[in-house]
């Protein structure tokens, strides 16, 4: 496995140069991708060093404390495409987002992986990371989706079924694609790291599959929960 320095990751900092300078020529905002960068860079070497120790210490709590504080973000940034939001919004992503990628994680963790410790903070925490974001994202295209279309004509089934749609748009697109056009991160990371390309095909078979469930049962208990609290003249 080839080791990559701090050095070495300015040459893909390059072209992400020529998109601000698009972005902030045609949108006039030069603060959001210099802040969304510096964010990331920031969390994920927060995460690493936190990471590092809690793999090693394999303390419950820590884990439970971490899934806990994965969720409330998600569910924070899944609401931010939304223009009116509300409390009961930021609770319902939660509850969606909770609910559908919990289901789908008891699944793969206890399942097709039947680990001797559920709670393996090396397997729980990359998986449930992934499943919370995509559940997040698809989520965040439902809420936008939905508002648009509900204030358009007040008619809750039809706006459902365009938001619902929308949701799928990026995973279905990537399961068409995967193969073909892409090798997904999980499959790429595996096989530089040295693991063979049919093992690595069955991990991956596996994180598509958690992807696509946890977002489609996370969008759908979002969309009937905005039905059921009676929150609709809000949005």
């Amino acid at each position: 496995m080839y080791l990559i320095s701090f050095l070495d990751l300015i040459w893909v900092f390059i072209p992400i140069g020529l998109v601000y300078y698009i972005y902030r020529r045609w949108s006039k905002d030069s603060t959001t991708i210099p802040y969304a960068l510096a964010r990331m860079f920031l969390q994920l070497i927060l995460i690493g060093y936190v990471l590092t120790y809690i793999f090693q210490t394999k303390e419950f709590y820590y884990i439970i404390a971490i899934l806990t504080l994965m969720l409330i973000v998600a569910s924070i940034i899944a609401m931010r495409p939304v223009e009116e939001k509300n409390s009961k919004l930021y609770l319902i992503s939660f509850v969606s987002i909770f609910i559908g990628g919990t289901i789908t994680l008891g699944f793969v963790i206890l399942g097709v992986l039947d680990l001797p410790l559920w709670y393996e903070p090396r397997f729980l925490i990359p998986l449930a990371g992934m499943i919370f974001a995509n559940s997040m994202n698809s989520v965040s295209i439902a809420a936008e989706r939905f508002s648009v279309e509900y204030k358009r004509d007040k008619d809750y089934v039809n706006a459902r079924y365009v938001a619902y749609r929308a949701s799928f748009i990026p995973n279905i697109n990537t399961l068409f694609a995967v193969g073909l056009v892409s090798i997904p991160g999980m499959m790429t990371g595996q096989i530089l790291s040295g693991v063979s390309p049919i093992i690595a095909v069955k991990y991956q078979i596996m994180v598509m599959c958690m992807i696509l469930s946890s977002s489609g049962i996370s969008t759908a208990i979002y969309l009937k929960m905005v039905e059921k609290i009676n929150i609709k003249n809000n949005l």
